[in-house]
């Protein structure tokens, strides 16, 4: 920032603010050791406030800027953006400061109480927020007095409990009128977050994986309420510390009922664990899972300890033997030896996993072919389509993948 200029300016509140900041400045090198508790006490409330309506003078200066378009003969695609190029700020800090300059040009009220400092600049926003979200249709009177009602709370409560009253403020003024409409409020808020739900797992290379997730704040609350009770000290658990929670994250998984596993294209989401009959026994030979990923031969064991064990007969290419049913539909068996066999969609740079796919019979069934697992392969659901249109060949390649390409 630059350094206070002098009062040269003819407008009022230009040559003002100039003078202020020179004063402002001045008392910043003014040392305060000598300041009494009580002094000290008042100064900063007294600061506090005096923060708030800068803001509020701050704001409405940008407002005016941006009806007068200040800086845009300069290039600027906007005042926001001028104003957090000069000042430098970033845009999103600008813009969101504009936003509620010209929201506070619309709730005079709001403004007014902000410019004596009476209200915070985030109460101010909150209460902006929560007015505009009331139904358009609500009368002129019933959205004054929620104003109102929200500007008196401001005295006893800060921006998050506001938050929490300007959501409920129409159980208070139209309870008749609340009811629905906070209905209606939750049913959108809930759908919009379904819609962003997003889970993102990423392997760091180095045996840990790491994630970011955005679930409901509904699903949320009983995860964390699920996780807490296995981290729950007195459960055994190492308490609610990240690091507990991320061991009952690890439990959580680890006691997922094997019998309640969801299907995924005909076969549950099992991890197959593949190993020697001497790493089971005790052996030293890392195992490996269906998903490509390498595990130690004790994790392996106590896998195995924890779940029943399919044995698996290996072809001297570590190839999985078919294992002797015939039927129409390849059996779970036979779909685990297929992923573990092959790990995914069987065409050639396809990476979707196995859970993703389909079984299909290299030599159809109608044609004599057998329910095997040497002549089945795991196909994605858009490769398997092309597999049976009569518009594509299926091309066997010789690393063993097959290819797709349309006929002329």
């Amino acid at each position: 920032m630059s350094s206070p200029a002098a009062p040269t300016a003819s407008h009022p509140v230009a040559a003002g603010v100039a003078r202020l900041r020179t004063q402002v400045a001045d008392l910043n090198q003014t040392p305060v050791w000598s300041m009494t508790p009580t002094e000290t006490a008042q100064a900063l409330a007294d600061a506090t406030r005096l923060r708030a309506q800068a803001d509020e003078l701050t704001l409405r200066l940008a407002a005016h800027a941006d009806t007068t378009q200040a800086g845009v003969e300069t290039g600027a695609t906007s005042t926001a953006v001028y104003w957090a190029h000069t000042t430098h700020q970033t845009q999103r800090a600008t813009a969101t400061a504009m936003k509620l300059a010209h929201a506070l040009e619309r709730h005079d009220t709001i403004a007014a109480a902000l410019a004596k400092g009476v209200i915070l600049t985030d109460q101010a926003q909150v209460i902006v927020e929560a007015v505009d979200a009331l139904p358009e249709d609500l009368p002129p009177e019933v959205r004054a007095e929620a104003r109102a009602h929200l500007l008196g709370q401001a005295e006893h409560h800060d921006a998050r409990a506001l938050r929490i009253l300007g959501r409920r403020i129409l159980d208070v003024l139209a309870p008749e009128v609340g009811e629905a409409h906070e209905a209606k409020a939750l049913e959108a808020e809930e759908r919009r977050a379904e819609q962003k739900a997003r889970l993102t797992l990423h392997d760091d290379g180095h045996g840990a994986t790491y994630g970011r997730f955005q679930i409901p704040t509904h699903v949320a609350d009983r995860f964390r309420k699920q996780l807490g009770a296995i981290a729950n000290p007195q459960a055994g658990g190492e308490g609610s510390t990240p690091h507990g929670m991320g061991l009952a994250l690890i439990e959580y998984v680890q006691r997922y009922p094997v019998d309640r596993l969801p299907d995924s294209g005909g076969l549950d989401a099992t991890v197959v664990v593949t190993m020697t009959l001497e790493t089971l026994m005790g052996g030293l030979k890392a195992a490996q899972l269906d998903t490509g990923t390498r595990i130690s031969p004790a994790l392996a064991r106590t896998l195995a300890c924890q779940a029943g064990v399919i044995p698996a007969v290996l072809g001297t290419r570590s190839q999985v033997l078919d294992l002797g049913r015939k039927a129409r539909f390849h059996t779970k068996a036979q779909r685990i030896a297929l992923a573990v066999q092959h790990g995914g969609c069987y065409a050639q740079g396809c990476e979707r996993p196995s859970a993703w796919c389909q079984a299909h019979h290299l030599t159809p069934w109608s044609k004599g072919g057998d329910t095997t697992v040497e002549d089945g392969v795991l196909l994605c659901r858009r490769h398997h389509t092309l597999a049976h249109h009569p518009n594509y060949s299926m091309t066997h390649l010789p690393g063993g993948k097959v290819a797709f390409t349309k006929r002329e």
